[in-house]
Protein backbone atom coordinates (compact mmCIF):
# COMPACT_ATOMS: atom_id res chain seq x y z
CA UNK A 1 0.00 0.00 0.00
CA UNK A 2 1.37 3.32 -0.78
CA UNK A 3 0.07 7.12 -1.13
CA UNK A 4 -0.40 9.26 -4.03
CA UNK A 5 -1.03 12.66 -4.92
CA UNK A 6 -4.00 13.81 -7.11
CA UNK A 7 -3.49 17.54 -6.36
CA UNK A 8 -4.82 20.36 -4.62
CA UNK A 9 -3.47 18.57 -1.47
CA UNK A 10 -5.64 15.69 -2.02
CA UNK A 11 -4.20 12.53 -1.93
CA UNK A 12 -5.59 8.48 -2.69
CA UNK A 13 -3.89 5.23 -0.67
CA UNK A 14 -3.59 2.69 -3.52
CA UNK A 15 -1.68 -1.04 -3.91
CA UNK A 16 -0.85 -2.92 -6.51
CA UNK A 17 -3.98 -5.06 -7.13
CA UNK A 18 -6.29 -1.09 -7.06
CA UNK A 19 -4.28 1.77 -8.35
CA UNK A 20 -5.61 3.98 -11.36
CA UNK A 21 -5.15 5.16 -14.78
CA UNK A 22 -5.67 7.60 -17.14
CA UNK A 23 -8.28 6.74 -18.19
CA UNK A 24 -9.98 7.20 -14.59
CA UNK A 25 -8.23 10.85 -14.57
CA UNK A 26 -10.23 11.39 -18.06
CA UNK A 27 -13.64 9.61 -16.81
CA UNK A 28 -13.18 11.82 -13.80
CA UNK A 29 -12.70 15.19 -15.99
CA UNK A 30 -15.43 14.40 -18.35
CA UNK A 31 -18.22 13.53 -16.07
CA UNK A 32 -18.68 17.55 -15.53
CA UNK A 33 -19.58 17.20 -11.46
CA UNK A 34 -21.29 20.29 -10.04
CA UNK A 35 -21.12 21.44 -6.74
CA UNK A 36 -23.93 20.21 -4.54
CA UNK A 37 -24.73 17.56 -6.30
CA UNK A 38 -25.67 13.51 -4.86
CA UNK A 39 -23.15 11.40 -6.38
CA UNK A 40 -22.47 7.47 -6.69
CA UNK A 41 -19.85 5.63 -8.41
CA UNK A 42 -20.65 2.02 -9.37
CA UNK A 43 -17.19 -0.21 -8.96
CA UNK A 44 -15.31 2.58 -7.27
CA UNK A 45 -12.11 0.67 -6.65
CA UNK A 46 -9.98 2.08 -4.56
CA UNK A 47 -12.11 5.52 -4.86
CA UNK A 48 -9.71 7.53 -7.42
CA UNK A 49 -12.85 9.15 -8.98
CA UNK A 50 -14.56 10.44 -5.68
CA UNK A 51 -11.66 12.05 -4.59
CA UNK A 52 -10.98 13.63 -7.51
CA UNK A 53 -14.41 15.15 -7.13
CA UNK A 54 -14.32 16.42 -4.36
CA UNK A 55 -10.61 17.95 -4.91
CA UNK A 56 -12.52 20.92 -6.53
CA UNK A 57 -16.31 20.41 -5.50
CA UNK A 58 -18.32 20.58 -2.66
CA UNK A 59 -20.54 17.67 -2.95
CA UNK A 60 -23.97 16.81 -0.87
CA UNK A 61 -23.05 12.68 -0.99
CA UNK A 62 -20.66 10.67 -3.08
CA UNK A 63 -21.32 7.47 -2.56
CA UNK A 64 -18.32 4.64 -3.54
CA UNK A 65 -20.02 1.37 -4.15
CA UNK A 66 -17.20 -1.54 -4.64
CA UNK A 67 -17.49 -5.11 -4.39
CA UNK A 68 -13.71 -5.85 -3.00
CA UNK A 69 -13.11 -5.46 0.39
CA UNK A 70 -9.75 -4.42 0.49
CA UNK A 71 -10.51 -1.60 -2.29
CA UNK A 72 -13.24 -0.44 -0.11
CA UNK A 73 -10.94 -0.65 2.61
CA UNK A 74 -8.58 1.53 1.05
CA UNK A 75 -10.85 4.15 0.18
CA UNK A 76 -11.96 4.45 3.94
CA UNK A 77 -8.08 5.19 4.88
CA UNK A 78 -7.81 7.75 2.28
CA UNK A 79 -11.12 9.76 3.12
CA UNK A 80 -9.73 9.47 6.67
CA UNK A 81 -6.22 10.65 5.87
CA UNK A 82 -7.77 13.66 3.56
CA UNK A 83 -10.38 14.56 6.37
CA UNK A 84 -7.16 15.07 8.75
CA UNK A 85 -5.29 16.96 6.58
CA UNK A 86 -8.03 19.69 6.29
CA UNK A 87 -9.35 18.31 3.45
CA UNK A 88 -12.99 18.92 4.56
CA UNK A 89 -14.78 18.52 1.34
CA UNK A 90 -13.74 14.44 2.19
CA UNK A 91 -16.43 14.41 3.91
CA UNK A 92 -19.16 13.73 1.26
CA UNK A 93 -17.17 10.24 0.09
CA UNK A 94 -19.17 7.51 1.97
CA UNK A 95 -17.61 3.88 1.20
CA UNK A 96 -20.26 1.07 0.56
CA UNK A 97 -19.06 -2.43 0.53
CA UNK A 98 -21.76 -3.93 -1.30
CA UNK A 99 -22.73 -6.26 -5.65
CA UNK A 100 -23.83 -3.78 -8.30
CA UNK A 101 -26.07 -6.22 -8.61
CA UNK A 102 -27.74 -5.54 -5.21
CA UNK A 103 -28.07 -1.48 -5.90
CA UNK A 104 -31.65 -2.08 -4.69
CA UNK A 105 -30.66 -3.05 -1.37
CA UNK A 106 -28.28 -0.44 -0.74
CA UNK A 107 -29.35 2.94 -1.95
CA UNK A 108 -32.34 4.63 -2.99
CA UNK A 109 -33.99 5.11 -6.22
CA UNK A 110 -34.38 8.06 -8.26
CA UNK A 111 -32.27 10.33 -5.81
CA UNK A 112 -29.10 10.55 -7.17
CA UNK A 113 -27.84 13.54 -9.58
CA UNK A 114 -24.78 11.71 -11.75
CA UNK A 115 -23.78 7.79 -11.42
CA UNK A 116 -19.78 7.27 -12.79
CA UNK A 117 -18.77 4.23 -13.80
CA UNK A 118 -15.43 2.72 -15.13
CA UNK A 119 -16.84 -0.91 -15.83
CA UNK A 120 -14.63 -3.66 -16.72
CA UNK A 121 -13.84 -3.20 -20.75
CA UNK A 122 -13.77 -7.26 -21.36
CA UNK A 123 -16.93 -9.70 -21.70
CA UNK A 124 -16.13 -12.75 -19.40
CA UNK A 125 -14.77 -15.63 -21.05
CA UNK A 126 -12.79 -13.29 -23.88
CA UNK A 127 -8.99 -12.96 -24.00
CA UNK A 128 -6.84 -14.30 -21.28
CA UNK A 129 -8.25 -13.74 -17.35
CA UNK A 130 -5.96 -12.87 -14.80
CA UNK A 131 -5.76 -15.50 -12.47
CA UNK A 132 -5.71 -12.63 -9.57
CA UNK A 133 -9.61 -12.24 -8.39
CA UNK A 134 -9.01 -8.42 -7.78
CA UNK A 135 -7.65 -7.86 -11.15
CA UNK A 136 -10.12 -10.16 -12.91
CA UNK A 137 -13.10 -8.56 -11.62
CA UNK A 138 -11.58 -5.04 -12.86
CA UNK A 139 -11.33 -6.25 -16.15
CA UNK A 140 -13.68 -8.81 -17.32
CA UNK A 141 -17.34 -8.82 -16.63
CA UNK A 142 -16.98 -11.32 -14.41
CA UNK A 143 -19.40 -9.95 -11.74
CA UNK A 144 -21.01 -6.96 -13.27
CA UNK A 145 -21.70 -6.75 -16.70
CA UNK A 146 -22.86 -3.99 -19.24
CA UNK A 147 -26.77 -5.07 -18.14
CA UNK A 148 -26.02 -4.38 -14.68
CA UNK A 149 -24.38 -0.92 -14.82
CA UNK A 150 -27.20 -0.12 -16.96
CA UNK A 151 -30.39 -1.01 -14.32
CA UNK A 152 -28.04 0.26 -11.71
CA UNK A 153 -28.41 3.48 -13.38
CA UNK A 154 -31.86 3.41 -13.97
CA UNK A 155 -32.73 2.60 -10.36
CA UNK A 156 -30.17 5.54 -8.87
CA UNK A 157 -30.64 8.32 -11.33
CA UNK A 158 -33.47 11.05 -10.96
CA UNK A 159 -35.28 12.00 -14.19
CA UNK A 160 -32.55 13.52 -16.73
CA UNK A 161 -30.01 12.52 -14.21
CA UNK A 162 -26.67 12.31 -16.30
CA UNK A 163 -25.14 8.44 -16.48
CA UNK A 164 -21.21 8.70 -17.34
CA UNK A 165 -18.88 5.87 -18.57
CA UNK A 166 -15.80 5.02 -20.28
CA UNK A 167 -15.11 1.43 -22.71
CA UNK A 168 -13.16 0.57 -25.53
CA UNK A 169 -14.76 1.78 -28.75
CA UNK A 170 -15.58 -1.95 -30.23
CA UNK A 171 -18.32 -2.01 -27.30
CA UNK A 172 -20.09 1.01 -28.89
CA UNK A 173 -22.70 -0.87 -30.38
CA UNK A 174 -23.39 -2.99 -26.96
CA UNK A 175 -23.33 0.14 -25.39
CA UNK A 176 -25.84 2.58 -27.20
CA UNK A 177 -28.61 -0.36 -27.22
CA UNK A 178 -28.25 -1.46 -24.37
CA UNK A 179 -28.76 2.48 -22.35
CA UNK A 180 -32.09 2.88 -24.24
CA UNK A 181 -32.87 -0.49 -23.43
CA UNK A 182 -32.75 0.96 -19.28
CA UNK A 183 -34.10 4.55 -20.13
CA UNK A 184 -30.79 5.86 -20.49
CA UNK A 185 -30.66 8.06 -23.55
CA UNK A 186 -26.84 8.92 -24.81
CA UNK A 187 -26.20 12.26 -25.33
CA UNK A 188 -22.28 12.98 -25.35
CA UNK A 189 -19.80 11.13 -27.10
CA UNK A 190 -16.18 11.67 -27.03
CA UNK A 191 -13.39 9.66 -28.35
CA UNK A 192 -9.70 9.46 -26.94
CA UNK A 193 -6.60 8.88 -29.20
CA UNK A 194 -2.93 8.04 -27.89
CA UNK A 195 -2.17 10.45 -30.90
CA UNK A 196 -3.97 12.22 -34.02
CA UNK A 197 -3.04 9.74 -36.54
CA UNK A 198 -4.17 6.65 -34.62
CA UNK A 199 -7.58 4.82 -33.77
CA UNK A 200 -9.60 5.43 -30.68
CA UNK A 201 -8.19 3.28 -27.61
CA UNK A 202 -11.48 4.73 -25.31
CA UNK A 203 -14.65 6.42 -25.55
CA UNK A 204 -16.39 8.74 -22.64
CA UNK A 205 -19.84 8.73 -22.77
CA UNK A 206 -22.47 10.41 -21.44
CA UNK A 207 -26.60 9.81 -21.16
CA UNK A 208 -29.40 10.98 -19.58
CA UNK A 209 -32.58 9.44 -17.70
CA UNK A 210 -35.66 9.47 -19.36
CA UNK A 211 -34.74 12.11 -22.33
CA UNK A 212 -36.23 11.88 -25.17
CA UNK A 213 -34.11 10.30 -28.35
CA UNK A 214 -32.62 12.41 -30.63
CA UNK A 215 -29.58 14.33 -31.35
CA UNK A 216 -25.88 13.06 -29.59
CA UNK A 217 -23.32 15.63 -29.69
CA UNK A 218 -20.45 14.08 -30.84
CA UNK A 219 -17.07 16.37 -29.34
CA UNK A 220 -13.99 16.27 -30.69
CA UNK A 221 -11.58 14.10 -29.98
CA UNK A 222 -9.30 14.55 -27.19
CA UNK A 223 -5.46 13.67 -28.22
CA UNK A 224 -3.31 12.38 -25.52
CA UNK A 225 0.07 13.02 -26.90
CA UNK A 226 1.45 15.13 -30.10
CA UNK A 227 5.44 15.72 -30.77
CA UNK A 228 5.83 17.43 -27.87
CA UNK A 229 4.52 14.81 -25.16
CA UNK A 230 1.16 15.58 -23.57
CA UNK A 231 -0.95 17.60 -25.90
CA UNK A 232 -2.02 21.37 -24.14
CA UNK A 233 -5.45 19.71 -23.30
CA UNK A 234 -3.80 16.55 -21.56
CA UNK A 235 -1.96 18.71 -19.78
CA UNK A 236 -5.10 21.16 -18.62
CA UNK A 237 -6.59 17.87 -17.43
CA UNK A 238 -4.09 16.67 -15.91
CA UNK A 239 -2.19 19.42 -14.25
CA UNK A 240 -3.51 18.83 -10.85
CA UNK A 241 -2.42 15.74 -10.63
CA UNK A 242 0.90 16.20 -11.73
CA UNK A 243 1.29 18.99 -9.43
CA UNK A 244 1.11 16.80 -6.96
CA UNK A 245 4.39 15.58 -7.62
CA UNK A 246 7.98 17.17 -7.22
CA UNK A 247 9.57 16.87 -11.05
Amino acid sequence: MRIEPLGNGVEVYVSDRHHFTTDTILLADFARVKNGESVVELGAGCGTIPLLMIRNHSLKELYAVEIQDDAVELLRQSVAHNLSNGIENAAAIRPIHGDIRAVKELLPAGAFDLVVCNPPYKLSGSGIENPDAGKKTARHEASCTLEDVCAAANWLLRFSGRFVMCQRPERLTDILGTLRAYDLEPKRLRMVQGRIDKAPKLILLEAKRGAKPGYMEAEPALIIEDENGFTPEMRAIYGAYKDGYDE
